[in-house]
């Protein structure tokens, strides 16, 4: 399979570890080692204590997999595969895709979402949003009408990357429904689960809605601990879960055996994780608020309910891309222009998951005044 560059990672080579400030990260803060042993118990503490670097199981440890289990309405133990969230994505769409299949993805959308199914030969329709006086909308009704028989898989996104938005239960049903009128495989990529800003927009997993949907998570968003490479998907198809595993044999194998631990441990206390990414999101996203109100010629931002993200639109005579270029050679600040999602060039990512935020913002103001 020959497959295209990922326009986002490789920007973010070329910057993140040689520029002084990010404001476009997905992720937020990383955790310290000290802070995740500092939150374990006695038995979890045993766990790492008495640590060997042995292969473990290719499926995930069974400590870590009743952990997972335990953040699901339904989903048991024996129905979850533990392995890096890249590494998940990219199995999954082999397993599930040929040359010819149609799919439907959400756009804008991380590139791994549909470019490993479009490098298999998959033809894919994009669910675009609309731009409302409310931010974006994923209509399900577009999403019905872009659906059909030959529809082989259906990728969506909630909390959404880049866009913050996140459906109500009815639309998410909505779209549960569609997928049942044709049983189609119903991919649902949550790494933003739970990162909701208001309450009444929490989402259950969409492999506790539908029997025929493969849910992604992992500790990268939600837990703020992107550098431990862990991720699952839970799904009632055990035979698609029985290829995922089988074809992880030619690429990582099993889990590294100190992370599986670690993750069992912010797994099992998981509001000393999420609810302190939560606030200062929810911080950095009111300074954000001031700050477009005072550079409204410059930025058009909707505020967002969920996720680390949002995507703000860019009023200037430049193009994105070319905007964030001057950017970051000129201050310092990298910024993802919405070329890296290929969707046009006007819009910016911004992520309110870094404690630096306010200070980069300052650093922003000093070159808009420039």
């Amino acid at each position: 399979m020959h497959i295209k560059p990922f326009k986002l990672e490789r920007y973010f080579a070329k910057y993140e570890f040689s520029t002084k400030y990010l404001i476009s990260s997905s992720d937020c803060d990383g955790y310290s080692l000290d802070y995740i042993l500092a939150c374990a118990n006695s038995t979890e503490r045993e766990l790492w204590d008495n640590l060997k670097f042995s292969y473990t199981d290719s499926t995930g440890s069974d400590f870590l997999r009743e952990a997972i289990k335990n953040h699901y309405l339904s989903i048991n133990s024996d129905e979850i595969a533990v392995m890096s969230p890249g590494e998940a994505n990219f199995i999954l769409m082999n397993v599930l895709l040929k040359n010819g299949d149609e799919v439907v993805c959400m756009s804008p959308a991380y590139q791994s979402l549909y470019q490993v199914a479009e490098s298999l030969g998959a033809k894919v329709k994009f669910w675009l949003p609309q731009e409302t006086s409310d931010g974006f909308y994923f209509d399900p009704d577009i999403l019905n009408e872009l659906v059909s028989e030959k529809t082989k898989l259906i990728i969506v996104n909630f909390p959404h990357n880049p866009t913050g938005f996140v459906p109500n239960v009815t639309d998410l049903q909505k779209i549960v429904e569609i997928a049942e009128k044709y049983n189609i495989v119903l991919f649902s990529d949550e790494m933003y689960h739970k990162i909701i800003h208001d309450p009444n927009f929490q989402l259950p997993a969409i492999c506790d809605m539908y029997e025929n949907a493969v849910s992604l998570w992992g500790m990268a968003k939600s837990f703020g601990l992107a550098g431990m490479r862990f991720g699952w998907l839970a799904t009632k198809r055990k035979d698609i879960l029985n290829e995922i595993v089988a074809f992880k044999d030619y690429l990582s194998i099993c889990n590294n055996a100190a992370g599986e631990v670690l993750t069992t441990i912010a797994l099992n206390h998981s509001e000393c994780f999420i609810d302190p990414n939560i606030k200062k999101i929810l911080k950095n996203k009111a300074i954000f608020a001031d700050f477009v109100e005072e550079n409204s010629d410059l930025l058009d931002f909707y505020n967002t309910r969920a996720g680390s993200t949002a995507f703000v639109k860019l009023k200037s005579n430049l193009k994105s891309y070319e905007y964030c270029e001057n950017l970051v050679n000129n201050s310092g600040i990298m910024m993802i222009p919405s070329e890296m999602f290929d969707y046009g060039s006007s819009h910016i990512r911004i992520g309110f998951g870094r404690e630096n935020f306010s200070e980069v913002l300052s650093v922003w103001e000093a070159f808009i005044r420039e």
